[in-house]
């Protein structure tokens, strides 16, 4: 299956110091997942097979649930071509800004 982008933004419902903490623990998983993937400063986008990033989205839920949010709203943008979509094909030319 060709590359798509998927975009993520977590919200948990914790108290506010807790936000970070917890949106930490979400970017850690997707660093160790092994997928391509750029944090901003409203979500993290990610790059690879569909199914694999679905799956993302989906343990992270569960991951903020695990460190104590008693509900999670979240964001999901998808990129998707059938010959694929990458992150730098998006942004190459702002890559000095």
């Amino acid at each position: 299956m060709a590359s798509v982008n998927v975009s993520l933004q977590v919200v948990p419902k914790v108290p506010e110091e807790k936000t970070y903490p917890v949106v930490d623990k979400v970017i850690e998983f997707i660093q160790k997942s092994g997928v391509k993937y750029k944090v901003g400063p409203m979500e993290t986008t990610m790059e690879g097979e569909l199914d694999v990033l679905l799956e993302i989205v989906k343990k992270a839920q569960e991951i903020c649930v695990r460190e104590g949010a008693s509900r999670v709203m979240s964001v999901v943008k998808i990129d998707y071509k059938p010959e694929g979509v990458t992150m730098e094909e998006k942004i190459y030319k702002y890559k000095d800004c």
